[in-house]
């Protein structure tokens, strides 16, 4: 497959983006009733193939079949769904006040498309992260060309024949390839680029687009903190943890990457983490239908690394065969080994414990601001403490991972962890540039702001402290 992939990627891409120009100059892509109809066809197509959306993710990394649907399909076709009934509305020129400066007028903010829009997708979660911005830069009417991972290649493949059957290729196309094709994708003049990745990577894009000061989203990543209080219900915390940091085998940008627990209650939330592990992948986890595998080797012996000299409170086993590496928890790693050095991306959870407030400041401020904050506490002054006090992207209290769910919450990162939002409505604005314009009566024109200004300062001092 790999292979394949790479003679299809032997496409002209300066080519390919000079027709997706011409094309966006026919004003084809501002038809919104076209754009309605031609998403509401990919939602066909991608729902006659949800089995075969399931078995590709299976084939690249073992996905079990309700996660793909869960976390892949159904978010998908919920954003189709939502996009294809709010796009009219989102569309159409929003009216704002006017001021008594521009009086008489009518004013306005018009959606426009930027053009040439560049979808460059990961390997964790390849067909969501794939079509979803793409989504929303189409319904802003854009042309769109998207760079899927490599290492997902059963996925890139069906995704590169889902969008064939839906969009010529001067309007949406998907480009097959590795590395190199990425880099040759970023020599090119874009109006704006989305990167979904790690924060290395996110580095190499900003600084290749930058040249030409295109606008950009980048979704990023970072260490994201888990804290639990002495109030929280441990049990329940335990068990939705467990589903939120092993739910793709931790391959997941927003899971917890490191716990801060009380250290009184560290023993009662270790005991309860195992049970839950237990209950959600059995005696045998290796076995087990509802576990994921590492994406490759490359990322297999990166995790596995990350193990050596650690404590570990259970698991730890690993298959390199197979690139298996079991639900781990470590216990108290050093700020300074490789686990807490940069973002885990995969099946290993480290639990550190804290006395005070200090000492939670004190860890979380060891590192950048992070993808996503996660805090159980029943005690809410707590919580809203910590959402007040940390920068993150996005959160949650009391669960995790949940929060990108809901197309109401843009998701994105901030600082290092990335810049942007989207999903929902937060799509669409983030693929069109808003137009600001004033309409202007031509009834009446008053003469206070023309030259010559003698004796006109105190009133137009008199009339802006009025505004």
């Amino acid at each position: 497959m790999a292979e394949e992939i790479e003679n299809i990627a032997a496409v002209d891409i300066p080519q390919l983006l000079s027709s997706q120009n011409a094309f966006f100059e026919t004003g084809k892509t501002l038809d919104v009733a076209e754009r309605i109809s031609k998403l509401k066809t990919l939602k066909k197509v991608i729902e006659s193939r949800e089995k075969e959306i399931a078995a590709a993710l299976f084939a690249d990394f073992r996905k079990p079949e309700f996660e793909t649907y869960a976390t892949e399909t159904a978010l998908i076709l919920s954003e189709l769904k939502y996009t294809i009934r709010k796009l009219k509305k989102w569309a159409k020129p929003q009216k704002v006040k006017s001021t008594f400066l521009n009086f008489p007028s009518k004013d306005y903010i018009y959606s426009q498309p930027y053009g040439k829009v560049l979808v460059l997708a990961p390997w964790n979660y390849p067909f969501q992260l794939s079509v979803s911005p793409a989504i929303g830069a189409l319904a802003a009417g854009n042309t769109v060309v998207i760079k899927p991972s490599e290492y997902a290649p059963a996925t890139s493949q069906l995704t590169k024949e889902i969008f064939a059957e839906v969009y010529p290729e001067e309007h949406c196309a998907l480009i097959l390839g590795g590395v190199e094709t990425s880099e040759e994708l970023l020599k090119q003049k874009w109006d704006y680029v989305f990167f979904t990745g790690s924060v290395p990577v996110g580095r190499i894009v900003a600084k290749a687009i930058a040249p030409n000061l295109t606008p950009s989203t980048l979704e990023l990543g970072g260490k994201n903190p888990c804290i639990i209080h002495d109030s929280a219900k441990i049990s329940l915390a335990a068990k939705r943890i467990v589903w939120g940091k092993f739910i793709n085998a931790g391959q997941t940008c927003i899971s917890p990457d490191y716990i801060l627990i009380d250290k009184r209650k560290k023993t009662e939330f270790t005991e309860a983490l195992k049970k839950e592990i237990k209950a959600a992948f059995g005696e045998e986890i290796k076995k087990s239908p509802d576990y994921a595998r590492i994406i490759n080797k490359k990322n297999f012996e990166r995790l596995q690394a990350m193990l050596e000299g650690q404590t570990i409170i259970t698991g730890g086993e690993t298959a390199p065969g197979d690139n298996y590496i079991a639900p781990t928890l470590l216990n108290e790693p050093s700020l300074e080994s490789a686990v807490m050095q940069d973002e885990i991306f995969g099946p290993i959870l480290p639990v550190l414990t804290y006395s005070d407030e200090t000492e939670i400041e004190k860890i979380i401020s060891h590192y950048p601001d992070p993808l996503a904050l996660y805090v159980f506490a029943e005690d809410k002054d707590f919580s809203e403490k910590i959402l007040q006090k940390y920068h993150f992207g996005g959160g949650a209290t009391n669960d995790v991972v949940i929060h990108i769910a809901n197309k109401n919450l843009p998701f994105g990162g901030v600082g290092s962890s990335g810049y942007g939002g989207y999903h929902g409505k937060f799509s669409f604005d983030t693929f069109t540039h808003k137009k600001s314009i004033s309409k202007r009566a031509t009834w009446i024109d008053i003469p206070l702001r023309y030259a010559p200004y003698a004796g006109k300062l105190p009133l137009i001092k008199k009339v802006m402290k009025r505004l």
